[in-house]
Order: C-alpha cells, then sequence, then structure tokens
C-alpha cells in the first residue's frame, strides 16, 4: 500500500495532467503533437545526408549484470551454414534469434510502464497490463509511427563546460533555458528532446557499474518546461532516465510518473549522443530529423530501439 503523505510528483502531476485532452481513449500522449506537417519540417532539416547511430549494440556487453530484472540480450544462432551444406545447388543459410527484455539496451518507456494510484495514462486501471495479454491499453505499438519527428539536442554537459555531469546532479528548467541560449535553438511543439548528460561516457569507457550508479538527469523542476513547449517524447543518455536517486525522500521515480502517467510522455533511456553533441558543437546546427520507431510487439510497454539521427 502506498504512503498517504502528500506527494510533489503527484501534486505536480495533478497540475500537469493530459488525461482528456486528446480524447477519453487516447492512448499516444504527447505524442500527438507531431503531426504531418511536422515530419514535413523534421525531413526538411536533412541537409548533408549525415546520419548519427544514437544506439546501444544488442549483444552480452551491455550495461546490466546478469540475475537483475533486466539482462543483457542474447544473441543465438538458430541456423548454420554447415547446417544447409547438403543443398543439391549448393545453397547455404543462416538465421538467428536474440533474448532480450525490451528494455535491456536503448529504448522507450511506453505509458504503461510507470504510474501510480492503480492508474496509468489517461485513466487507464493497472488491471490492464497483465500476464494474458501485457499491456491492454497504452501499449508501445500505439506510438510507433508517432517516432519521427524534429530532434532537438540540448547538451548540458557542455552547457558545465565538462564532458559528463557529476554524479546524481538535478537538471533544471534554468539548464535548459541556458542551453538553449548558449547553442541559439528553441525547442517547440512536437520536437523530440535529446539531453545530454554525459553520463554515457562510462558506458563507452566500459565502467558499467558506474553508468547504473548515481545519475545524473532530469528533475521535477523540467516537467512545466516540457508541458508548455509541448514536448513529444524525451530522449536521456543515462539508463535511469531521470537523476538517481531522487531528491524527493521515499519517492521512485517520481520524474518518470509525472511525465509518463500524467502527461502522456514517451521517455527515452541509455540514447548515445556523443558524436551527434561533437558534430552539432562543430556545425552549431543542433537540430536534425530523428527517426526512433522502435518494434510493433503486441502488449509491449516499452521498445528496443536503433534511433537515427540526420543532418
Amino acid at each position: 500500500m502506498s504512503d498517504e503523505r502528500i506527494w510533489p510528483q503527484h501534486e505536480l502531476g495533478k497540475e500537469l495532467n493530459n488525461w482528456g485532452r486528446w480524447g477519453d481513449s487516447d492512448e499516444v500522449g504527447t505524442l500527438n503533437f507531431v503531426t504531418p506537417e511536422k515530419r514535413v519540417q523534421a525531413a526538411q532539416l536533412v541537409r548533408t545526408g549525415k546520419v548519427f547511430d544514437l544506439g546501444m549494440a544488442f549483444d552480452n556487453e551491455g550495461p546490466f549484470k546478469s540475475g537483475g530484472f533486466r539482462n543483457n540480450p542474447i544473441h543465438v544462432m538458430t541456423l548454420l551454414p554447415s547446417d544447409t551444406a547438403q543443398s543439391p545447388d549448393g545453397m547455404i543459410s543462416a538465421d538467428d534469434m536474440i533474448i532480450t527484455g525490451l528494455q535491456s539496451a536503448t529504448q522507450w518507456d511506453g505509458l504503461a510502464h510507470v504510474g501510480y494510484g492503480e492508474k496509468f495514462y489517461n485513466d487507464v486501471p493497472s488491471g490492464a497490463v497483465n500476464s494474458f495479454v501485457g499491456a491492454a491499453r497504452n501499449s508501445f505499438p500505439k506510438v510507433v509511427d508517432r517516432l519521427i519527428s524534429r530532434g532537438v539536442l540540448l547538451d548540458i554537459a557542455g552547457l558545465k563546460g565538462v564532458d559528463r555531469l557529476a554524479d546524481s546532479y538535478e537538471i533544471t528548467e534554468a539548464d535548459l533555458l541556458a542551453a538553449e541560449e548558449r547553442q541559439g535553438v528553441r525547442v517547440e511543439s512536437g520536437d523530440i528532446l535529446c539531453l545530454r548528460t554525459g553520463y554515457y561516457r562510462w558506458f563507452l569507457e566500459g565502467d558499467r557499474e558506474r553508468y547504473l550508479g548515481n545519475s545524473p538527469g532530469p528533475g521535477l523542476d523540467m516537467c512545466r518546461w516540457l508541458y508548455e513547449r509541448e514536448v513529444a517524447a524525451l530522449a536521456v543518455d543515462n539508463y535511469s532516465g531521470e537523476v538517481w536517486p531522487s531528491p524527493i525522500e521515499g519517492a521512485i521515480i517520481p520524474f518518470h510518473q509525472v511525465v509518463i502517467r500524467d502527461m502522456g510522455l514517451t521517455l527515452g533511456e541509455m540514447f548515445n549522443f556523443e558524436d551527434l553533441a561533437v558534430d552539432c558543437a562543430t556545425d552549431g546546427v543542433w537540430e536534425f530529423m530523428l527517426c526512433a520507431t522502435g518494434l510493433k510487439v503486441t502488449g509491449a510497454v516499452g521498445s528496443p530501439v536503433t534511433p537515427m539521427a540526420l543532418k
């Protein structure tokens, strides 16, 4: 049973609540801001043809240790060339499979991933997510076609003049505004905001334990700004999607609670913005077309993704 105290994230969630904004049956949330016109705008940002892979490899070298509720993907060959070598015409073939959690590498949190008060986004009861069908409402496949839009990278580590933010640094609205000013860019309605903490560098350097440790990231102070700017989705380079541990004593991922459950915002984690940030700093262009559609796994509450930024 949850604590009966007044939680600040729940009070903020009441203010920023989008339930019913797009109808009582809506399962898309803030990705409704990605309109056909927005996709046309995004496509027009591709001028050089440069592409940046923002995703982790899906293999056993991922960030997680075995034995937890998330494990690194396992890749298995199910058919080898030697199995087909006796074909009369000399044909050979190979097939394979992966065994993985849907949130074990670069991934999206869907709108059935986090809630509170026995409810998910848009007044969906907790029982709508069950072992028979997965997520009967708010499943990730509902938003797949919306995850192509204008992407904007705000480099908070760059703003602070460091290669990565300090442990448990909470990113605030003031940081977002200062990053916009520094970079000469503005986040607009329907954008997918990409937020660089630099913490991904720990993973690239092979320190998984540090990467999964006390991470810098978004805090509740950001939520009103995300709401007012009509941000369609948020992608972060850390593993937790928000500052960790929570600065609110006793609260478990309160930022998730507000943005996913109350606002209906799809949240991405473990994106790799390192090469993209270098290029943006070099040419001064911090906007791009972002294609990050994920997988249509029926009933899923999240999805792995290999996102691509095109400039």
